[in-house]
């Protein structure tokens, strides 16, 4: 409310000094004491001056303090507010940036940010080669000329390709006789590593081919397969996702992608594999691994169900055991790799064998040429070295009709993994 006059009462606001003067002036004075002398009396604070210039300083400073009081805490609640205001906005606007920044690093962390496919840069990384004197020229254009004749046909280059390490593996085990009980091994498979086109993102596409070329070994899936003889490309295999999504399989994964996957660098997954897979009326399945089951979050569970998985047929006392069964695509985050085999020692622990595509071809001839074993370590893997949280496999089991492959596309409209508890 706006400030009264002491005197009247009268709602005088911000005037109010210019009030008392003008109206209430003649009050400020008051009878003299009895010596004669006059005195003056402040009608605010009852202070008696005997001086009526003393008296009017008195009052202004009554009325300057009440002016303060009445407006200035006012303006100070609006200036608190302003800067309360202006501080949310700061901070509202700096957390929007953070947000954008984290999701475009996410974007390019899982090839969705536009940035070129296999092609853009398997020709950036030539150049980046060239320039830095690793490459010559010549061999720039051949490998670029090469590259382009893969994409024109679909068909990998076989340039990344390891073939026998399992024939080798199975001789290996065959003659050592020292700590392992028992070894069960996959069906042939070759291993396919990350090139200049595909390093950083391909893993998925890679671990894909190698389950490939494994099934297209195996004349069991010869009538599922009748269509897709050679290992494709990861242009190709893009492709293949993207005609499954236009099956009906998938569409909430789909969807994450925009539907689109040709010409990214977009990460595949445990889910893409299997849309991939039953598209071509092979049966898999998904088992999730959502946390750990042993000590030191380890997940000792997945050991067995491999385990399980690769000797359930194939029981008895030998040693070495290659089985027909495919190998088994194996994701957690950030990174995919491919499990070929599972070795069981005297101790009964259990060791898995893994293909990463991570390892160059240099590294897996040594599996092809040494005979002491040296070469394992590439790929044995036990329970205290694999401590994801989770960890998600598709397993191959056999062959879909079309009336199973029609079920499983739409039971896939709310694509579920099997959890193991």
């Amino acid at each position: 409310a706006p400030p009264e006059c002491p005197f009247c009462g009268e709602a005088a606001g911000r005037e109010l000094e210019e009030h008392v003067r003008v109206r209430h002036g003649h009050l400020l004075g008051a009878p003299g004491t009895g010596n004669g002398e006059q005195l003056y009396e402040c009608p605010m604070c009852s202070l008696t001056c005997t001086n009526i210039q003393i008296l009017e300083e008195h009052v202004d400073l009554h009325l300057e303090e009440h002016n303060f009081s009445e407006g200035g805490n006012i303006g100070d609640l609006e200036l608190a507010q302003q800067l309360q205001t202006e501080e949310d906005e700061r901070q509202r606007s700096e957390e929007e940036k953070r947000e954008n920044e984290e999701f475009k690093k996410l974007q390019r962390q899982y090839g969705l940010d536009n940035s070129g496919g296999f092609k853009q840069q398997f020709l950036k990384n030539m150049e980046r080669e060239v320039d830095r004197g690793r490459m010559q020229p010549f061999e720039y254009h051949k490998r670029k000329a090469d590259m382009l004749e893969s994409l024109a046909s679909g068909i990998d280059d076989g340039k990344t390709k390891t073939s026998g390490v399992i024939e080798a593996l199975c001789k290996y085990y065959q003659n050592d006789n020292k700590d392992v009980r028992h070894v069960w091994l996959s069906a042939g498979v070759d291993h396919f590593h990350s090139s200049l086109g595909d390093r950083g993102w391909g893993c998925g596409y890679r671990n894909f081919q190698m389950l490939l070329s494994s099934l297209l070994q195996n004349s069991f899936y010869n009538d599922c397969l009748k269509d897709t003889t050679l290992i494709p490309s990861i242009p190709k295999i893009q492709s293949m996702i993207e005609d499954a999504w236009r099956e009906g399989f998938d569409p909430q994964g789909a969807s994450h992608f925009n539907n689109r996957l040709h010409g990214s660098k977009a990460w595949i997954g445990a889910c893409e594999i299997y849309s991939l897979l039953t598209s071509l009326r092979i049966k898999c399945q998904i088992i999730d691994f959502h946390k750990p089951t042993g000590p030191v979050g380890t997940h000792p569970r997945l050991f067995e169900w491999i385990l399980h998985y690769y000797s359930a047929d194939n029981e008895g006392g030998a040693k070495v055991v290659c089985t027909s069964k495919p190998p088994i695509y194996l994701q957690h985050q950030g990174h995919s790799r491919t499990v070929v085999g599972i070795e069981e020692k005297k101790n009964k622990s259990l060791c898995l064998l893994l293909f990463d595509p991570g390892c160059s071809s240099q590294q897996m001839q040594k599996l092809l040429k040494q005979n002491d074993g040296t070469g394992l370590k590439l790929l044995r893997k036990f329970v205290g070295s694999l401590k994801e949280k989770q960890y998600q496999i598709v397993a191959v089991d056999g062959v879909l009709s079309l009336e199973e492959k029609a079920a499983r596309c739409c039971a896939s409209q709310v694509l579920t993994s099997e959890k193991i508890p």
